[in-house]
């Protein structure tokens, strides 16, 4: 079933029964991997979720067709141990394209993709947790210049040019974003590993941190071992 939001969870006997939009779904085992909204689903499933999710949208640019040539492969930088975000890098698409980017600034809803999406409950709930304020503290430089590359297309072709240092504003134009589920510790950290939890008959993906690593076939294998733990 798709295009089916889950708004409600309870427990029939041994039964789960998911309201959704489009009717309820009973099922023996659930598996929560909802991205932005996981520590959500797995409140609403009665397990506190070891992480809190907030929205990072990363914005990329692309290389115009007629200057594709300029990267023929994927450049990626050295990554900084002391971040999840790997930061600015090339990436060949199976279409042939090069996108470019991304950078990482706060969304102002989980499901900001757009710079002018706001949503206030989303927004409230980010800028009242305690562990987002202690980590925008500790932090603000680097938020400020990822905010900045948002803004300045100048930056941004900047930081693309640490490695490609021939690029420049003219090759590029806006694509996509996308939305990062970041997950933050109870001491306020970014988490940068997977985060599953396995209660009863549900299991919680309240972390998925790549996605690369969301597509890896042995990813979806250890779900199905810690399924198979549950059922015995």
């Amino acid at each position: 079933m798709c295009d089916a939001r889950v708004v409600g969870f309870q427990r029939d006997g041994s039964k789960i029964v998911l309201a959704t939009k489009q009717g309820d779904v009973i099922a023996d085992y659930a598996v929560n991997c909802c991205g932005l909204q996981s520590d959500r689903m797995s409140k609403m499933t009665g397990h506190k979720a070891e992480a809190k999710i907030l929205p990072f949208r990363g914005e990329f640019y692309e290389l115009k067709p007629e200057s594709q040539h300029l990267c023929r492969n994927l450049i990626y930088p050295v990554p900084d141990p002391s971040f999840p975000f790997l930061g600015v890098h090339f990436t060949r698409m199976i279409d042939g394209g090069i996108e470019c980017g991304p950078n990482a600034v706060l969304a102002f809803a989980r499901e900001g993709y757009r710079k002018t999406d706001i949503n206030i409950a989303d927004l409230a709930e980010t800028l009242t947790y305690s562990r987002f304020l202690r980590m925008a503290a500790n932090y603000w430089r680097v938020g400020a210049g990822e905010m900045w590359r948002s803004i300045s297309k100048a930056a941004f072709v900047k930081a693309l040019q640490r490695l490609m240092p021939d690029i420049r504003s003219e090759h590029i134009v806006p694509t996509r974003a996308g939305v990062r589920a970041q997950a933050i510790s109870p001491a306020g950290d970014m988490v940068d590993d997977f985060v599953i939890q396995a209660s009863d008959n549900v299991i919680n993906v309240n972390n998925a941190p790549s996605p690369a690593a969301t597509s890896a076939l042995n990813i979806g294998n250890i779900i199905v071992d810690k399924l198979d733990e549950q059922l015995g």
